[in-house]
């Protein structure tokens, strides 16, 4: 099946594509490697891609005590798209223009060239090249992981398996937990008034200093103990806004959060109990609310796979990486609910430069993305 697959073409050709905005031309160029490889691809009714190989059913083969793994990334990419560009070495703080690029070199640039089209060209590379005995693999690809992870949440929902490989850059590392994350907002309900007479009103934005004193004070009182491998939640205001005029006392403020969260913790609990917490603050002419943005959409929670588990033992063994934490929330904790659950990959998300992922200077080695391959094609042979 894996007849004709040339990785570092199909990497090139992936980050070519822009997927900032419409990821339509990048899942085409998908469908058409896998067709070509006989995959047999199909897209489901959210834009996923999916295909297996091995055992046609996979709930059956896992019936028949075969193993099912799946095998996961995204398409999507973080805008602006910057061109493809060749380089001996990683870029410097400077942006990609693509200008004098070549075609030699180990590193390659440009927008998902490691976010995560370096993970994908692994992944596929690993789904063509291996046949299981009696299990299965899944190659499932999601579409809105960097915004509303609608994708790989129905994904995770739909594939029953023994395990899951995530791809994302962490330097060819077997990461086993994340912290969640999700976005919400504290809004301070308070009475209007004219400012001349301040004893007229409830001043919602003099209430946001208490408030915010007390979101401080949040995980020291009321949030969960720190977590074993991901340490402290992290809980950040990130906006404030509010009045509607220089001379009239504000009724309502607003302060916009970013919660990273550690087990138990969940992002349907969380608004609840913070709440509960903030409202202590505050005198009786004052209300708060705490609610979560886009609430209609899934947030991933943290997760934490067992460092024993048999998926992480065989990888860390295949790639010679390190166990530890991812350091960003993905589409794994969605599949971490399902089963163990890894994130690996080639590429970084930062180096000693600065940011790389989602940078101006995002790059890949190719070198890191066949040695990703090979890792996860030892560990489903030795698995499937």
């Amino acid at each position: 099946m894996s007849v004709g697959f040339d990785p570092e073409r199909f990497h090139r050709e992936a980050v070519e594509t822009d997927s900032t905005a419409d990821v339509g031309p990048m899942r085409d160029l998908l469908v058409a490697t896998l067709d070509r490889a006989g995959a047999d691809p199909t897209v489901d009714e959210l834009g996923n891609v999916v295909a297996t190989t091995g055992a046609a059913d996979p709930d059956a083969a896992a019936a028949a005590e075969g193993t099912h793994l799946v095998l996961n990334t995204h398409i999507d990419t973080v805008p602006p798209h910057l061109p493809y560009e060749h380089r001996e070495e990683p870029p410097g703080d400077e942006e990609i223009t693509g200008a004098g690029g070549g075609l030699t070199g180990d590193v390659v640039c440009g927008r998902g060239a490691c976010d995560a089209k370096g993970p994908l060209a692994s992944l596929v590379d690993a789904f063509l090249t291996v046949e299981p005995a009696e299990g299965a693999v899944t190659l499932a690809v999601s579409i809105d992981e960097e915004t509303t992870q609608t994708g790989g949440a129905h994904l995770a929902e739909r594939l029953d398996a023994d395990g899951y490989i995530v791809g994302e850059p962490t330097g060819l590392d077997v990461c086993t937990a994340a912290k969640g994350q999700f976005e919400g907002t504290v809004t301070i309900h308070g009475e209007s008034g004219h400012a001349a007479d301040p004893e007229s009103g409830a001043n919602a934005i003099r209430a946001a200093a208490p408030l915010l004193q007390a979101m401080e004070s949040y995980d020291e009182t009321a949030g969960p103990n720190g977590h074993e491998t991901l340490g402290r939640p992290i809980l950040t205001p990130s906006m404030v806004e509010g009045g509607e005029a220089t001379n009239q006392i504000p009724a309502e403020c607003v302060i916009t959060f970013d919660r990273r969260s550690v087990p138990p913790e969940t992002s349907d609990e969380f608004p609840e109990a913070l709440e509960t917490h903030l409202s202590q603050w505050l005198p009786e002419s004052i209300s708060v609310e705490v609610a979560l943005i886009r609430p209609d959409t899934p947030f991933p929670d943290a997760f934490a796979t067992d460092h024993d588990a048999e998926l992480v033992r065989t990888l860390q063994n295949a790639s010679g990486g390190a166990v530890r934490p991812f350091e960003a929330a993905t589409e794994a904790s969605y599949f971490a609910a399902h089963g163990p659950t890894v994130v690996f990959g080639p590429g970084v998300l930062s180096d000693e430069v600065g940011a790389v992922a989602h940078s101006k200077r995002e790059y890949v080695r190719l070198s890191e993305v066949r040695a990703a391959a090979r890792s996860v094609r030892e560990t489903v042979e030795r698995l499937v």
